[in-house]
């Protein structure tokens, strides 16, 4: 079955960076958009980051363009997450999310289905 496995979370001050990590199985994760996407306290589920199968083309909220950078190691089956510049509003939890098989041609970036236990991120202002 699909497992998605956050770490990496933490408390750090505004402006800090942190490197989140996602450690999949259960599926061929090299075949699959994947995605990061975060719940603030209060608030719904947010798309952050998506990347595509193969690691050449990356997506990103307006809201962390710029800071944060999506990557993938399909040797290691793991997706990251490097977290730049952060600010009090990236105060989430931060989940893992698998996507779109990419060979799908109606396939968005945008779009998952399954998503791990999350991993906690809180910026002190």
């Amino acid at each position: 079955q699909v497992q998605l496995v956050e770490s990496g979370g933490g408390l750090v001050q505004a402006g800090g960076s942190l490197r989140l990590s996602c450690a999949a199985s259960g599926f061929t994760f090299s075949s699959y958009y994947m995605c990061w996407v975060r719940r603030a306290p209060g608030k719904g589920l947010e798309w952050v980051s998506s990347i595509y199968s193969d690691g050449s083309n990356t997506y990103y909220a307006d809201s962390v363009q710029g800071r944060f950078t999506i990557s993938r190691d399909n040797a290691k089956n793991t997706l990251y997450l490097q977290m730049n510049s952060l600010k009090s509003e990236d105060t989430a939890v931060y989940y893992c999310a698998k996507g779109l098989p990419a060979v799908v041609p109606t396939a968005t970036p945008y779009e998952y289905d399954r998503w791990g236990q999350g991993t906690q991120v809180t910026v002190s202002s």
